[in-house]
């Protein structure tokens, strides 16, 4: 994908409200006139056409005039680009993450069979810690008798 930092900044700039991505989700079902957006938002029509505006400049909405009415439609190919754009991040940092758990086992394995380290010594795997966080199993005894 090219880089394009300028209007990935501009895409989620407009992302970053709430309003904005509530309009987007209610358009992802299909056109809407103006009135029937604004009428779901607690704000004046003003302000509710800033929000809309933002989207349209940001080419994430289009809209169109039939005679009085003005329609709503959701332009999805700048989402596609953020889309994509965190998609890489993901495959980016999931390799990284992996790069760095295959290390960690590594030295794991060599801390465990080195005859100076201790067993209770060797750090425990990621996956291992996870399991150690886990709050232990409520006993089928009943309740702990209060003091």
């Amino acid at each position: 994908m090219p880089n394009h930092p300028a209007e990935l900044d501009l895409i989620f700039q407009a992302l970053g409200d709430a309003t904005r991505r509530a309009v987007l989700e209610r358009l992802g079902r299909g056109p809407a006139p103006v009135s029937e957006l604004a009428r779901h938002f607690d704000m004046a029509l003003p302000s509710f056409m800033q929000h809309l505006r933002m989207l349209e400049s940001r080419g994430l909405v289009t809209t169109r005039k039939h005679g009085r009415v003005r329609t709503c439609e959701l332009a999805p190919e700048p989402l596609r680009r953020a889309q994509a754009w965190l998609a890489d991040q993901r495959t980016l940092w999931e390799r990284r993450l992996d790069q760095l758990d295959s290390l960690l086992l590594t030295l794991r394995e060599a801390d465990a069979s080195s005859p100076d380290t201790p067993a209770a010594a060797v750090a425990p795997t990621p996956s291992q810690s996870q399991q150690q966080q886990q709050p232990p199993e409520p006993s089928q005894s009943g309740p702990a008798p209060s003091p």
